[in-house]
């Protein structure tokens, strides 16, 4: 029975630990997504009112289209950041620019490098989406790319989508936030009855430990009282051994020892004639 409580118990603790552990990676990851989505608001904004020549230094775009599949995907969320110097361009890396082709033009497109071209104008780029059969139809100056992609979020993308509704927000963010808040205050509410606990056990115990030295100190009062009186008892009076030194200075007649009595002498009687 105690090895089956202990097992218990252990396998409690286990399911305890890894359920704490998801939670608190869930609670990162929906941390890390919010902020994302917070910078990704911002910077969008800060891009519509600056106009196209603003370049933050980091930027999140949403992929609408499925011309970089596999690689990337439609719905997922790139991560790009900005590149100052065009020579850190290279062929084979993934770039967002704005397009600059008669079909596209002034829209943000991510495609892949595959030509880099330098001439009176400065460098331009080929790009070609990794699911397209042909190149996009128009080299890319260096002033119209935002980044580089760095790397990708999968599926991020539905989950902005989500959020822009109504009840996206509150169930996504707000929810599990409550549901963390409720956790926390579990934990102190728990915490503060452990310690009325522990302070009603110490007063107890205080109690008891007052009670008990009470007893001692009666009962040491006992034992030492029950001493005196035994030493009371066992020593002399002292009037009494006052009177015993006055009568002993005095003379006191004591009676002669009696006479040792006088048996008669022997009476020797006459003898008989025999007849």
């Amino acid at each position: 029975m105690k090895e089956k409580k202990e097992k218990y118990n252990s396998f409690t603790h286990a399911v305890k630990f890894i359920m704490g552990i998801l939670s608190w990676t869930i609670f990162v990851i929906l941390i890390l997504i919010a902020l994302f989505l917070v910078y990704y608001f911002i910077s969008s904004k800060v891009y519509a009112s600056k106009g196209e020549d603003f370049r933050p230094p980091i930027s999140l775009y949403t992929i609408l289209t499925t011309s970089m599949e596999p690689n990337i995907n439609r719905n997922d969320v790139i991560v790009d950041l900005t590149v100052k110097n065009p020579e850190d361009i290279k062929v084979g890396d993934v770039i967002t620019f704005v397009s600059t082709s008669s079909l596209t033009k002034g829209m943000v497109i991510t495609h892949r490098v595959i030509n880099v071209k330098n001439d009176e104008n400065g460098y331009s780029y080929q790009t070609k989406g990794d699911a397209n059969l042909s190149p996009d139809t128009s080299y890319v100056p260096f002033a119209n790319i935002n980044g580089k992609v760095l790397f990708r979020i999968p599926k991020l993308g539905l989950l902005q989508s989500f959020l822009a509704t109504k009840g996206g927000w509150l169930i996504v963010v707000v929810v599990p936030a409550l549901f963390v808040i409720i956790g926390d205050l579990l934990k102190i509410f728990r915490l503060t009855t452990a310690k009325n606990t522990v302070d009603e056990l110490y007063k107890i115990e205080e109690k008891s430990k007052k009670k008990i030295k009470q007893r001692k100190e009666k009962i040491e009062e006992n034992l030492q009282r029950r001493y005196s009186v035994i030493r009371n008892v066992n020593e002399p009076d002292p009037i009494a051994h006052k009177k015993y030194h006055i009568v002993s200075n005095k003379k006191i007649k004591t009676a002669s020892t009696p006479k040792k009595l006088e048996l008669p002498k022997r009476i020797d009687l006459p003898k008989l004639k025999k007849k």
